[in-house]
Parts: structure tokens; C-alpha cells; sequence
């Protein structure tokens, strides 16, 4: 059976993606294709077909290479569309991998650099900045370009369905109905791969081994039918955002930030406790130095593995909204008569995200402080995902590649934010391994301003995903 040659392998990585790739990823971050839930109107504007089309024609250029391969857009009534490609084995085995990613994008978002944009694409060094080229419009490149690697050096591997949907960025709404329809279609996954997660640097392979969900919503809290002078109201008329912070405080203790409560909370699994151990140790300062932090503001801690489990396994709120308050320069002095604050609150993976939900809506409303009124409104909540143990063939071969591709051994990590389709997948092949990894390191910012994509890396994993499908048609 062919071996991988290395060397080869990278030549044909490199080329393709500095004479191929990254052009046409610089044509698709111009392609304002935001998801659903941020344009309602997005069959009207015709940007997400824009942007499927030019995935289109450049995978119709490569599937000629591929024997047998074949190439469909699905359209389900009214759904977002997706790219459903069909590579053939080429070696024994009834057995598929379905090799995952999306091409809608996030909104603007505010705080651009001079000369950088969303939609304005910019090649500094190694990196791509605009929406989309890390999250994830890389993915189906990426992945293609495995296959046609092996091809190029007769490298066997099993049968290959590439899954690119539109909606994951609005929670992957549409992809359930897909995954149903096209179940004959796909048939029997053995291995999944998603290109859709994160790095912790740009120095080693990085795996997924977990997500926190999220379950959150709208609190308001009103006292008055209208604003009334503070002279004359206060102490007298309890402030909403002192009652808004007394709610919150029976659930996070404003001191530490920690979650309390049986339904927010799990226990950590030994095995992810030794991987925060193994992740902190490669960041080292990197753990916490990728963010923004303003002159003199500190971390959440100093122990590196405590705040990987901070990010990935323990329950976290934020407030992401608010509303009820003027601008600081138009403030009168006037009492408001209501506080209005967006809840977001990440929940460990292996939390029950609805019932966590629903026990924060019961915390929320009880016994209203001096019987305001309280109101919570739930969003739809997103279970985490926690990875099935890796079978011993894919260690070995995720860690030769980290080493074929790096030099380094590589790390695991679970990730603080959510894949939404992720559990959805996990339920719907039970059986199968899973390799989620991504580009997505430290400053790389998806969904905020500056979002890029680092270009070594998106190769990297390209080499990584062709050498886990070389391994995988020998299992």
C-alpha cells in the first residue's frame, strides 16, 4: 500500500493553495453572504448564491481528478442551500467520511482596522483578513484538496462525502433536514471531519475535544411606568439595575464570576482535566495574552490549566445587551423605569441545556424584589458536545501528522463557544470517530473586527486531513 511522501505532500499543498486557494478565498470574504438570522432577505439579495456558485465552479475544476466524483446543490424549500459532494472510494470498505464545513458568515461587527473591512479582502504576510475565509470558507478547499493530494501519490482512501451548508453561523437550522433527506445518500459514517473550530496556536495540531453549550436570553425588569426625577425618586423607588443585579447575583457570585447551581455545573472528566494540563503547558501565557486586554487589567487567574477549563467546561455569564439607559452624554438625572439586559450564559458540555435553561428562567422571576416586575424571556438553548474517546488508530495518526505537518506533538482543547451541529452529528452517527480542528488561533477574532485567516495553518490542517483519510481506509 502507497505511503504518504511528506515532502510531496507539502509541495502539492503549498501550490495549490498560493495559486489557487487563497484567490479564490480573497473573491468570496468580498461576498457580504451573512447567514440567515442576520439577512432575513438573503434569497432577494442573491449573496449567499453568489457565494455557492463560486464555491461550485471551483470544485467542478478538481472533480475531474477525482474519478466517479460528483457534485450537487441541494435545495430544500425554504432552506439555505448546500454542497453536497460524493467522492469514491478508492479503497476496501462499504464505510464513508463525511468531511463537514459552511460558507455563510457572521455581520460587520464594528472596530476594523484603517483599510481592513468585512467584505475587503487584505493579503498581509501570511495572513487573509475579512469575514469568512477562517470561519469558514476554507473548509471545502481544504478538504478537496486532501483527496486530490492523495490522488497525486495513489494514496488509498475510502469513500468521501464533502458537506457544505449555509446556515451554521444562525445555528445550523437547516442542517437537520438535509442530513435527513440525504441519509441514503450519505450511508454509513464511520469518520467525521470538521474544519470549523479552533487553534490554540499556530505551532501544533489542535483537536477539539469539546464544547460548551449556551443557553441565554432577555431580562427586564421595570419599576416605573415612566422615568421620574432622582432627586425626588431615589430612595424611594428602587433602582431596575440594582434590582437587575441582585436577580443576577442569586446565580453568579459577582466576586469570582462563578456559576452556582446543580443544573449550571458538572464534574470535569479526569481525562479533559489531563488535557487542559497538556494545553497549558504548550500555550504557556498564551492561555490568556491573545485577548485585548486594556493596560494593566488582569486574567481571571494565574493557573494556565484552570482557565482552560474556565473557557471550556465551566459555566460563564455574560451580559451582551443592554437596553433602557441612555447615551452617558444625554443622561439627565432621571430614575429609568426599566433595565433591559441580553443574557448569555455558556454552560458545561455535558450540561442539559434545556433544563439549565429552564432553571434559569425559575431563578430569574421568583420573588421579585419589592415586587417589580420581572420578566425573562428564553431563548432557544444549544447543548455542548463532548467527544467520544479516540479510537488508538486516529491518535496515532492525528499525532504523526502533527508531527509530518508541525514538528511538535499535538494538543487537545475543548473550545468555550458552540458548534451547533456538532451533537447533532454525534447523535446521528453514534458509531463514528470524530477530528474536529480548525484555523481559528490567538487574534484571529472570528465573528469581531480584523478576522483573518492564517494561511500556514489552513495548509497544515490540509496535510493533517489528507494523512487522518490515508490512515483511515487501513481501519
Amino acid at each position: 500500500m502507497a505511503e504518504i511522501v511528506q515532502a510531496k505532500l507539502r509541495k502539492f499543498v503549498d501550490e495549490i493553495w498560493n495559486d489557487e486557494i487563497v484567490p479564490t478565498l480573497t473573491t468570496y470574504i468580498a461576498i457580504p453572504n451573512k447567514s440567515p438570522s442576520f439577512e432575513p432577505d438573503w434569497v432577494k439579495t442573491g449573496h449567499m448564491e453568489k457565494a455557492v456558485q463560486l464555491f461550485v465552479a471551483w470544485a467542478n475544476t478538481k472533480l475531474p481528478d477525482l474519478p466517479g466524483a460528483t457534485l450537487s446543490v441541494e435545495r430544500l424549500p425554504g432552506r439555505t442551500p448546500l454542497i453536497f459532494i460524493d467522492v469514491p472510494g478508492t479503497a476496501k470498505g462499504g464505510d464513508t467520511v463525511l468531511l463537514y464545513g459552511h460558507l455563510d458568515k457572521q455581520p460587520e461587527m464594528t472596530g476594523w482596522a484603517e483599510g481592513k473591512g468585512p467584505w475587503i479582502p487584505v493579503l498581509e504576510g501570511d495572513k487573509l483578513f475579512g469575514r469568512g475565509g477562517a470561519d469558514d470558507g476554507y473548509a471545502m478547499f481544504g478538504a478537496l484538496s486532501a483527496l486530490l493530494a492523495l490522488k497525486a501519490q495513489d494514496v488509498p482512501h475510502k469513500r468521501a462525502v464533502v458537506v457544505i451548508e449555509a446556515s451554521e453561523e444562525s445555528g445550523s437550522p437547516d442542517l437537520p433536514f438535509y442530513m435527513d433527506a440525504l441519509a441514503d445518500r450519505i450511508g454509513e459514517v464511520s469518520l467525521v471531519v470538521c474544519l470549523d473550530s479552533g487553534c490554540g496556536d499556530y505551532e501544533r495540531l489542535w483537536l477539539t475535544t469539546s464544547l460548551r453549550g449556551m443557553v441565554g436570553g432577555t431580562l427586564r425588569v421595570d419599576v416605573l411606568e415612566e422615568g421620574v426625577h432622582s432627586g425626588d425618586a431615589s430612595g424611594i423607588v428602587p433602582s431596575s439595575f440594582r434590582i437587575a443585579r441582585q436577580l443576577l447575583a442569586r446565580f453568579e457570585d459577582i466576586e469570582t464570576g462563578k456559576i452556582t447551581g446543580a443544573d449550571f455545573n458538572v464534574e470535569v472528566p479526569a481525562d479533559r482535566q489531563r488535557q487542559a494540563k497538556v494545553a497549558a503547558q504548550a500555550l504557556g501565557d498564551e492561555v490568556y495574552s491573545k485577548f485585548p486586554f486594556v493596560d494593566g487589567m488582569q486574567p481571571a487567574g494565574t493557573e494556565g490549566d484552570q482557565l482552560v477549563l474556565n473557557r471550556t467546561w465551566r459555566p460563564a455569564l455574560s451580559v451582551t445587551g443592554f437596553a433602557g439607559a441612555p447615551q452617558p452624554r444625554d443622561a439627565g438625572n432621571v430614575l429609568r423605569p426599566f433595565t433591559e439586559l441580553k443574557l448569555s450564559l455558556r454552560v458545561p458540555p455535558t450540561a442539559d441545556a434545556k433544563k439549565a435553561s429552564a432553571t434559569l428562567k425559575q431563578i430569574l422571576e421568583r420573588d421579585p424584589p419589592y415586587g417589580a416586575r420581572i420578566t425573562y424571556e428564553g431563548e432557544k438553548e444549544g447543548s455542548g458536545w463532548n467527544a467520544p474517546a479516540t479510537a488508538s488508530w486516529l491518535e496515532a495518526a492525528l499525532e504523526d501528522a502533527s508531527h509530518a505537518a508541525w514538528g511538535k506533538p499535538m494538543a487537545m482543547m475543548g473550545e468555550g463557544g458552540s458548534i451547533p451541529f456538532m451533537g447533532m452529528l454525534g447523535e446521528k452517527f453514534p458509531e463514528a470517530q470524530f477530528v474536529v480542528t480548525g484555523v481559528l488561533g490567538p487574534h484571529s477574532n472570528a465573528h469581531g473586527p480584523n478576522e483573518f485567516l492564517h494561511i500556514p495553518t489552513g495548509k497544515r490542517v490540509t496535510e493533517t486531513v489528507a494523512r487522518v483519510l490515508a490512515a483511515h481506509a487501513q481501519n
